[in-house]
């Protein structure tokens, strides 16, 4: 699947930060050095296992960025799969621009791919259910956008992106609070009609008193898969359901089938290996 492509604004100026990193102050010596400033070259970005891409604008404006005369032709886009060897990205200009950018362009590249085909192997192992996959707030300072496009480049759907778009009252919330029925009430009473609440329980009990004082979304926190079948019976529809914790690819088939709404992992954005993709002059 492609996603819905990110606003230029925060693509540049994700990527200038990366550049003046790696810039500095004295710019590519290594290349400067080395590269006749006229040499022109021609070089694709390929990868070297399989998976799903994302991340493909921010490589883009790498390039174009450090050089727009930069040519790029998109072999492979957001949400595409490939197999060891296909060819992602060709590009042609000056053979500095080209690999000033490199760094840059295969970092974000590798990264937010590694994110998309972790997510698109959780969703397919869960194909034929209706459970949906989703990412939590789990993810690296300063790139949670990009990780949560990648998420939906992988299959996946987003949770909440910050602490400012939806309530979630989780376990420490709750004990501070004085219990479920305060904090939802509490909840209800501050919360705008467009915001949604959810509130994180570990057990039946919690369930029931969170369904009754009628939270929009109930997290199942590290349930076993008997006590997710008989929230899903208790619940009756009442409630958006999900399931967290202990969420891999072996365990996510059997979470699913309970009949649970959505899983959410964080181990797709926090922990995901980055796709090995790399660069090769022609």
């Amino acid at each position: 699947m492609t996603a819905q492509r990110l606003s230029p604004l925060i693509i540049d100026k994700v990527v200038s930060r990366a550049l003046r990193e790696d810039f500095g102050d004295a710019g590519d010596i290594t290349t400067a050095a080395t590269i006749p400033a006229n040499a022109t070259s021609t070089a694709i970005i390929a990868a070297r296992k399989s998976g799903v891409i994302a991340g493909i604008d921010l490589a883009l404006a790498a390039f174009r960025l450090v050089d727009p005369a930069v040519r790029i032709s998109i072999e492979k886009d957001d949400g595409a799969r490939v197999e060891t060897g296909d060819i992602v990205l060709g590009i042609e200009g000056t053979a500095r621009s080209i690999l000033s950018a490199e760094r840059v362009a295969l970092n974000f590249l590798g990264h937010l791919s590694g994110v998309a085909t972790a997510t698109a192997a959780l969703v397919d192992s869960i194909k034929g259910t209706k459970a949906k996959i989703t990412c939590t707030r789990k993810t690296t300072p300063g790139l949670r956008a990009f990780e949560k496009h990648a998420v939906r480049c992988g299959g996946g759907h987003n949770h909440r992106f910050g602490l400012y778009d939806a309530v979630m009252i989780k376990d420490n919330h709750i004990a501070a609070s004085g219990g479920i029925a305060n904090a939802l009430r509490a909840a209800r009473a501050a919360a705008g009609h467009m915001v949604k609440i959810e509130i994180e329980v570990d057990g039946l009990a919690q369930l029931t008193q969170a369904l009754d004082e009628g939270a929009d979304v109930v997290l199942l926190d590290n349930m076993s898969t008997d006590d997710l079948k008989k929230a899903v019976a208790i619940n009756n529809g009442r409630a958006v359901l999900e399931a967290s914790g202990n969420v891999t690819v072996e365990t996510v088939r059997a979470i699913a089938e309970t009949g649970i709404d959505v899983i959410s992992s964080g181990w797709i954005t926090h922990s995901a290996p980055g796709l090995d993709l790399g660069m090769d002059f022609k």
